[in-house]
């Protein structure tokens, strides 16, 4: 890849990176219509990375034969989607869509339970590459995340947009999936440009056109914008981000509060917030959507057994442990209920979070039918400070000791290799529609 310096009137090929001269439509060394000009474009430094349908991308990598074929990521009749391909969006289908609607829309869909594992292990390479562009990497969700270049360019010989161009011909050949980029001079208008040409896309926003590109775009383009807010907005008459750029500041603080502030600045395309990187998980768990409504204790005790194994698995992977046991009920109305306990000591053991989990669960056991339940842990510390031996309840300390060595059997011989009796061929009479990833992941 050359390392000549760019003229600034010039854009480049996304394909082979060669400098083309701004009348060109097609590249001339290589013929790709990939070819991306702007006026600003070796002034932006902020980028928002964001992966192309991730599951469904991976699902395809590893198995050749989906190429041409709609997927769904997702559980059974009973589930939601999780992520769906372009092919298969096309026929309608959507994220969090109950997959009934979704095969309705798409009947001939090939529908692949979440490998959630899977992911991670392809959004954690992902990740090693990105910091390998910058210091400054802010991971949003497993596949997407917010870079800032500023100062990169010594390092990579390369403006940050042509760095950026390359890193995605890399992911692609070398992960095997394909990715989004955003950029711009502050990190809302990179997440807006990153989702303006999927797939494959690279969109570039410059302070010039900012209002301009912004004005025709619905109110819920604006970060913190929701349906509920939305509908707020459009019974005051507000329908587009064109609208807000009339409004006084003042008026909108008047009526909306704070948000009305972050309305006026924002449609302006004015974002002060750094790209920053970010902290550890806030929280980890893992959830389970049933085929059908349970109530009953003989149902739900072992699923709670097994989730709560999960969750403690990805504790003690990241080292962690959590002070505060939440516990996540839907019922058949799709109402949601939370019910947390805080641990005097925190904890990353099966055991002890199952048993907070499950008196929890007890008190909710009153003939309600669920079609969803959860365990999270939050409060995270490391591991070090967690589950100080037991001087009142000698057996917890007991349970501690077994569960340690359980573990390295199932490190050894795999997760499977040992169930305990609450789970031993219990809990496939309850079997899932969908594992949760991490609260650190984002299902799409």
């Amino acid at each position: 890849m050359p390392s000549i310096s760019p003229d600034p009137d010039n854009g480049f090929c996304r394909d082979c990176l060669t400098y083309q001269v701004q009348s060109k439509r097609r590249c001339s060394h290589c013929g790709s219509p990939r070819v991306l000009h702007h006026n600003e474009l070796y002034d932006l430094t902020v980028a928002h990375l964001d992966c192309d349908a991730f599951y469904a991308t991976v699902e395809k990598r590893d198995n050749p034969e989906l190429a041409d074929k709609p997927v769904i990521i997702g559980g059974g009749k009973r589930g939601v989607v999780s992520t769906a391909c372009y092919l298969a969006r096309i026929h309608g289908v959507r994220s969090a869509m109950p997959m009934f609607k979704a095969l309705e829309a798409c009947p001939h869909a090939v529908v692949i339970k979440p490998d959630m594992e899977k992911y991670s292990r392809t959004g954690r390479e992902l990740r090693r590459m990105m910091e390998e562009l910058s210091p400054l990497v802010q991971p949003i969700s497993i596949d997407e995340a917010f870079i800032e270049l500023a100062g990169t360019q010594a390092l990579h010989r390369n403006p940050p947009a042509r760095t950026l161009a390359a890193f995605a011909n890399r992911v692609e050949s070398e992960i095997g999936i394909t990715l989004s980029v955003g950029l711009s001079y502050c990190k809302f208008l990179a997440k807006v440009a990153s989702d303006f040409e999927k797939p494959r896309g690279f969109t570039a926003i410059g302070r010039a056109e900012a209002m301009t590109f912004l004005q025709d775009m619905p109110v819920t383009t604006i970060w913190g914008v929701g349906k509920a807010f939305a509908a707020t907005l459009e019974k005051d008459g507000i329908r587009t981000v064109g609208q807000l750029q009339t409004m006084d500041e003042g008026k909108l603080m008047r009526r909306y509060g704070s948000i009305g502030q972050r309305l006026f600045h924002l449609s302006r395309g004015q974002d002060t917030r750094q790209v920053h990187i970010r902290d550890s998980a806030k929280s980890i768990s893992s959830e389970t959507t049933f085929n059908s409504d349970h109530s009953d204790r003989e149902t739900l005790v072992p699923v709670l057994r097994s989730l709560s194994e999960k969750v403690a698995h990805r504790l003690k992977k990241s080292g962690t442990a959590g002070h505060t046991i939440a516990l996540k009920l839907k019922g058949a109305d799709f109402k949601s209920k939370t019910r947390n306990k805080r641990l005097d000591d925190p904890t990353c053991l099966a055991d002890r979070i199952f048993r907070t989990g499950l008196s929890l669960l007890e008190r909710e056991l009153d003939g309600t039918r669920y079609r969803l339940l959860g365990i999270g842990v939050s409060d995270l510390t490391k591991a070090e400070l967690a589950d100080p031996p037991d001087l009142v309840d000698t057996d917890a300390t007991k349970r501690a000791v077994a569960e340690q060595a359980i573990d390295k059997v199932r490190d050894r011989f795999g997760r499977d290799a040992v169930e305990t009796g609450y789970t031993f061929g219990k809990h496939k009479r309850a079997r899932p529609q969908r594992d949760s990833a991490p609260d650190t992941q984002k299902n799409r």
